[in-house]
C-alpha cells in the first residue's frame, strides 16, 4: 500500500508537470534570467536598528493577526475578509521582508506560501482569463467591493495584475524553489488579454453584462504596472512611456502631470506618493523618474513651509465613509486634492499617511523634510498591537485608525529596503523607454479607468466624525522673541539616586513618548519656554512647573537622554532668572513664551503685569523642589531664583493670597491682595510652600470642610473659614487632589478628601454608565476652559465656564485624570474603564488631547502642558511602586537655608530656627505612607 501510495504521488507529479509545460508553450511565457542571486536576498548590509526591529515587528504583527488559515490569504483591512490581486502583492512583498528580517522562520514561511501559492492556483478567473479584482480572503470566493459573492465576477484590474507580477520576481528570485509553480500560474492566465495597443486594460462588467476592456492607468501607476508585466516578458512600451503628460506648477515646483485627466477621460490622473515610492525601492529610481520623485517630495515640503501642516499625500483607507480616498498632490486641474475614486471631495479627511512618510524617509535618508514627516508617524501603532494606523488627519489630528496590509506591508517592505543598504528589491528592472519632453497633448482613451482600491467594509460602524471648531483668539502677531541664554554648565553634575522599581512595559512607553511629543512641538528654542497650551503662545508658571515635572519624569523614565534634560533645564532655570517681576515682587500671572513680557490670559501684552498667582507660585516651588532633591547639581542656581523673589505679601497670617490688577474710573491700576480659596488648589499650594519652611498652616488640608451630597457621597465644596469673605467660582474637580496625591502622598486629611471625589464618580458610572473624570480641561473653543465639575455653584455634575456660566454639553472625561486615577488605584475596577476609555486618544505630531465629550464622545481637540505632564507623572508614580514623586531633602545646607538662618531680609522668608531646620525635613516623612495606605480605595 505504501509503494502504491508513492506511485500515485509520483504519476500526479508527472501529470502536473506536463500540464504545466503544455500551458506554457500555449500561451509562451518568456522566462528571462533572474532578477538577481537569490543569496543577495539575505545579504542584510544595514541592519535595522533596535527602534526600526521594532517598527517591523509591529507592521508584521497585521498579518499574523489577519491570515486566513483555510485560504492562507490576509485580509486587506483589518478583520475584514476580503482583498484584490494588489493586496496578495503586498503580503507577499511582506512575507518575503520578514523571511529575510528574521520574523519568521523557513518553516513558517514555507508554510504560509505554500497555502497562499494553492489557493491562488485554485481561484475560479474572470471568464476564466483572469484573477478577478476582488476575492474573498477566508473562502477565496470571487466578490464584488462590498464583499459580496457574484458567480461571474466584476471583472479584472491591470495595475493589480503588474503589482502581483512583480510580487512574484521577488519571490521565485528570492526562493527560487518556487519559480516553477509561479510559471505555472502566470502561464495559467490570460495576461495577453490584459494588453492591448501597447498598453495596460482592465476589464470591467456594464450593465447590461458585456464586458468593456478600459485602458488603466495614469503617470505614475502606469508605469509602475508595466514594469510589473515586463519582467515576465509581457511588453507594453506606451504604458512604460511617461507621455502624455506636461508640467504643472504647484508652490512654486514644477510637477510632472498625466494630461489625462477625469473630465477628459471619466478617470482621474492624481499626483500621490505611493507609486513613485514603489518604484524607488522595488526598481530603483533613474533619470527622469529619480527627477519626478525628488520633485513630488519637495511640492510636499513647500506646502509644509507655506502652511505648517505636515504633508505626505498617498491613497489611503480612511475609518469612516467614505473608507477610500486619494490625497493628492494633484488631481484633475486641483491642487492638494483629496477625491473618491469617482472625484468627489473630501478636503476633511485629508491625512498625512504613514506609509507615504516610512517610504520617503527611507528613499531619501538625508533630506530633512522625509525625517520630519516620518518621526510623526513612526509611532503611530494600534494599542493593540495589530500594526500601523495608515495616518493622521490633518483637519481633526485625530489618528485615522485604519489598519491596512498595504501600510504595513509597505512598512516592511521598506525597512527590508534599508537593510539591504538601500537596493532596489528588483535589480534587474529594465530601463524606462526613452520618453518625449513633456507636453500640452492631451488626446486621451475616453475609456474610465477601473478603481484599484482596497474594498470597502460593508458592515463598517460609522465612526462620529470630531469637527474643528474655531481657532480662539491667540497672540500670534510679530513678536520680537528674546534668546535667553541657559545658565553655565553645572561643575560637577551628581547622578541621581532615583532608581525604578520596574522598566516601562512597550505599551507604557509609548504613551509616555506620545506624551513627550507635547514638550517637543511646543518647545521655544530661543527662550527655553514651553507654551501653556497648543494654540495659544504663552505661559504661566503653574504651566512652567508642569514643564519641569514633566522634564524629570521623561528623563527618569528614559524618555529623553541626560543631555537633553540637561540642556532644557538649565535653559528653563535661565529663563525663569530672567523673567520681569510684578512689582519687583514674584512672576506675573502670564508670560509670552516668545518675548518673556508681561501678559494677560488673553495675550495681551501689559507691561505693568497684572499679579501674581499663590497657586502658581506653589506649583513652580514644588516643581523645583522636585528638581534639587534628585538632581542636586542644579541646587545653586534654584535656590537663587527662588531668593530673589519676595514672599511678603503672599504668605500671610498663615494662609496663602494672591494679587490681582484692577483699573479704576480715573485709569489708575490698583493691586488688591486676596486670599486663596480654591478647593484643592489651595491645599497643593500650601504643601508646596511647606517644602520651603513656610509657615501656611492655614491653607494647608485640614481644618472643616463644607460638604453636598453627591451620589450618596458627601463631596467637599469649600473650605469653612472667617478669614475671607471672598467670593470666587466655587466647583470641585479631580485635578488638584491628584496633583497632590502623585507627588505628597495620600496622607489622612488628604484622604478624606480624595475619596469621596472618587467614589462620587465611580458611583455616577455604575448608576449612568457614563464615564466620568472631572476636571478643569482647555479646548479650541469658546468659553475655552470647561470645569467638568463633580459639583459647582451648588449643582452636581455641571459644566463651568471661568465665568461661572454652565457650558451646555461642554462636561469631559478628561485624559490626564483617567491615567493619575490608574496609576493611584491601579486595581480599582472604575478607575482602569477610565484608563481603557483614554489610551488612544493622542496625536503623535502633538501629545495627548484633553479628553473627549461624554455626550458625544466626540474627541476635546486640545492639548496642553498640564495634560500632558500629569500622564507624564503617573507613568513615573506607576513604575515608582506608587511611592510619592517628591521626597523631602535630608540635607538642608543650601543656599535657601543658610539665608534663612541668617535671619530676616525683608523679603518674607520662613522664619526657622537654625536648630529647628533639620526637624522641619524630618517632620514632612510622616506624609510619606506605604504604597498600600497610599492607594486604599474600595472597589
Amino acid at each position: 500500500m505504501l509503494y502504491k501510495h508513492h506511485q500515485q504521488k509520483l504519476w500526479r507529479w508527472i501529470a502536473l508537470f506536463l500540464v504545466g509545460t503544455f500551458l506554457q508553450l500555449l500561451f509562451y511565457i518568456p522566462t528571462p534570467v533572474l532578477s538577481q542571486n537569490s543569496s543577495s536576498c539575505s545579504n542584510i548590509t544595514a541592519p535595522l536598528t533596535p527602534e526600526e526591529q521594532t517598527y517591523a515587528r509591529e507592521a508584521w504583527q497585521y498579518f499574523v493577526k489577519n491570515y486566513q488559515p483555510a485560504t492562507g490569504f490576509t485580509n486587506s483591512t483589518g478583520g475584514y475578509p476580503s482583498g484584490t490581486l494588489w493586496d496578495m502583492g503586498n503580503y507577499l512583498m511582506a512575507l518575503n521582508a520578514a523571511r529575510w528580517l528574521n520574523l519568521t522562520d523557513q518553516a513558517d514561511f514555507d508554510s504560509r506560501l505554500n497555502k497562499f501559492l494553492t489557493s491562488l492556483s485554485s481561484l475560479k478567473l474572470f471568464e476564466d482569463a483572469l484573477p478577478n479584482k476582488v476575492y474573498n480572503a477566508a473562502t477565496g470566493q470571487m466578490v464584488d467591493y462590498g464583499n459580496n459573492p457574484i458567480e461571474r465576477g466584476i471583472g479584472w484590474s491591470a495595475l493589480d495584475i503588474g503589482r502581483i507580477l512583480a510580487a512574484f520576481d521577488v519571490i521565485r528570485t528570492c526562493h527560487p524553489q518556487y519559480n516553477d509553480w509561479l510559471k505555472g500560474i502566470v502561464a495559467k492566465w490570460q495576461v495577453g488579454r490584459s494588453l492591448k495597443d501597447e498598453q495596460l486594460y482592465g476589464a470591467t462588467v456594464l450593465p447590461d453584462g458585456k464586458t468593456l476592456l478600459v485602458q488603466e492607468g495614469r503617470l505614475g501607476y502606469e508605469e509602475y504596472g508595466a514594469r510589473g508585466y515586463q519582467l515576465w516578458g509581457f511588453s507594453a512600451p506606451k504604458a512604460l512611456a511617461f507621455e502624455p503628460y506636461k508640467m504643472v506648477e504647484i508652490n512654486g515646483v514644477q510637477i510632472p502631470v498625466d494630461t489625462r485627466d477625469f473630465q477628459s477621460t471619466n478617470a482621474n490622473n492624481y499626483i500621490v506618493s505611493e507609486s513613485y515610492i514603489l518604484d524607488g525601492i522595488e526598481f530603483g529610481l533613474q533619470g527622469e523618474l529619480a527627477d519626478f520623485a525628488a520633485r513630488v517630495l519637495d511640492v510636499q515640503k513647500r506646502r509644509y513651509d507655506a502652511t505648517g501642516q505636515l504633508t505626505a499625500v498617498t491613497e489611503d483607507n480612511i475609518d469612516q465613509a467614505p473608507y477610500f480616498l486619494y490625497n493628492t498632490v494633484y488631481a484633475n486641474g486641483q491642487n492638494w486634492a483629496t477625491i473618491t475614486d469617482n472625484n468627489q471631495p473630501y478636503p476633511q479627511f485629508r491625512s498625512l499617511s504613514t506609509k507615504a512618510a516610512f517610504g520617503w524617509r527611507y528613499l531619501f535618508p538625508d533630506n530633512a523634510y522625509a525625517q520630519k514627516i516620518f518621526d510623526a508617524v513612526k509611532d503611530l501603532r494600534s494599542p493593540d498591537e495589530s500594526g500601523y494606523y495608515a495616518g493622521i488627519y490633518e483637519e481633526s489630528k485625530q489618528p485615522n485608525k485604519a489598519l491596512t496590509g498595504n501600510t504595513n506591508g509597505l512598512i516592511l517592505e521598506i525597512l527590508y529596503y534599508k537593510a539591504r543598504g538601500n537596493r532596489p528589491l528588483i535589480a534587474s528592472a529594465v530601463a524606462n523607454t526613452p520618453v518625449k519632453p513633456p507636453s500640452n497633448n492631451t488626446a486621451a482613451t475616453p475609456a474610465p479607468t477601473p478603481t484599484t482600491q482596497t474594498p470597502t467594509p460593508a458592515n463598517t460602524s460609522k465612526v462620529e466624525e470630531v469637527t474643528v471648531a474655531p481657532t480662539p483668539p491667540t497672540n500670534t502677531s510679530k513678536v520680537e522673541e528674546v534668546t535667553v541664554a541657559p545658565i553655565p554648565p553645572v561643575d560637577s553634575p551628581e547622578s541621581s539616586t532615583f532608581k525604578l522599581t520596574r522598566p516601562l512595559t512597550v505599551v507604557e512607553r509609548r504613551y509616555a513618548e506620545a506624551a513627550w511629543r507635547y514638550f517637543q512641538a511646543n518647545y521655544h528654542s530661543k527662550s527655553g519656554l514651553i507654551d501653556d497650551r497648543s494654540d495659544f503662545k504663552g505661559a504661566t508658571l503653574w504651566g512652567l512647573g508642569d514643564y519641569l515635572a514633566a522634564l524629570h519624569a521623561a528623563r527618569s523614565l528614559d524618555i529623553i537622554s541626560a543631555k537633553e534634560f540637561d540642556q532644557r533645564t538649565r535653559h528653563l532655570l535661565g529663563a525663569l532668572g530672567k523673567l520681569p517681576l510684578f512689582a519687583g515682587e514674584l512672576p506675573n500671572r502670564g508670560y509670552d513664551t516668545r518675548s518673556l513680557q508681561p501678559v494677560d490670559y488673553g495675550g495681551n501684552s501689559l507691561p505693568q503685569g497684572n499679579g501674581w498667582s499663590a497657586l502658581d507660585l506653589g506649583r513652580m516651588l514644588a516643581a523645583l523642589y522636585n528638581l534639587k532633591s534628585y538632581h542636586p547639581e542644579y541646587t545653586k542656581a534654584v535656590d537663587q531664583i527662588v531668593l530673589d523673589w519676595s514672599y511678603l505679601r503672599v504668605v500671610r497670617d498663615g494662609i496663602l493670597s494672591s494679587a490681582t490688577v484692577t483699573k479704576d474710573k480715573q485709569g489708575r491700576y490698583l493691586t488688591r491682595v486676596k486670599p486663596e480659596t480654591r478647593l484643592g488648589y489651595e491645599e497643593y499650594a500650601a504643601r508646596a510652600f511647606q517644602l520651603w519652611g513656610f509657615d501656611v498652616a492655614g491653607s494647608a488640608v485640614g481644618g472643616e470642610y463644607q460638604t453636598a451630597l453627591v451620589e450618596g457621597v458627601k463631596v467637599a465644596i469649600q473650605r469653612q473659614r472667617t478669614d475671607t469673605n471672598s467670593q470666587v467660582n466655587q466647583y470641585t474637580v479631580s485635578n488638584p487632589f491628584l496633583l497632590y496625591s502623585l507627588e505628597f502622598g495620600l496622607d489622612p486629611k488628604m484622604r478624606s478628601l480624595f475619596e469621596p471625589v472618587f467614589q462620587a464618580q465611580a458611583e455616577r458610572y455604575r448608576r449612568t454608565k457614563i464615564l466620568t473624570a472631572s476636571a478643569t480641561t482647555l479646548i479650541d473653543r469658546k468659553p475655552y476652559t470647561v470645569h467638568s465639575a463633580i459639583i459647582g455653584q451648588g449643582k452636581p455634575w455641571s459644566a463651568l465656564g471661568d465665568d461661572g456660566q454652565t457650558v451646555a454639553k461642554g462636561r469631559m472625561v478628561s485624559t490626564a485624570v483617567a491615567f493619575a486615577y490608574h496609576a493611584l488605584l491601579p486595581e480599582n475596577q472604575y478607575s482602569q474603564k477610565l484608563l481603557q476609555g483614554v489610551t488612544d486618544l493622542y496625536n503623535p505630531l502633538a501629545g495627548f488631547y484633553e479628553g473627549f465629550y461624554e455626550t458625544t464622545g466626540k474627541t476635546a481637540i486640545g492639548f496642553t502642558n498640564s495634560t500632558n505632564s500629569m500622564i507624564l507623572q503617573s507613568l513615573l508614580y506607576t513604575v515608582m511602586n506608587r511611592q510619592p514623586l517628591i521626597r523631602p531633602i535630608a540635607a538642608m545646607k543650601s543656599l535657601w537655608w543658610q539665608t534663612i538662618t541668617q535671619g530676616d531680609s525683608g523679603r518674607g522668608l520662613p522664619r526657622v530656627a537654625k536648630s529647628k531646620v533639620r526637624l522641619i525635613s524630618d517632620s514632612y516623612g510622616s506624609y510619606w505612607g506605604s504604597s498600600s495606605e497610599n492607594t486604599r480605595v474600595s472597589k
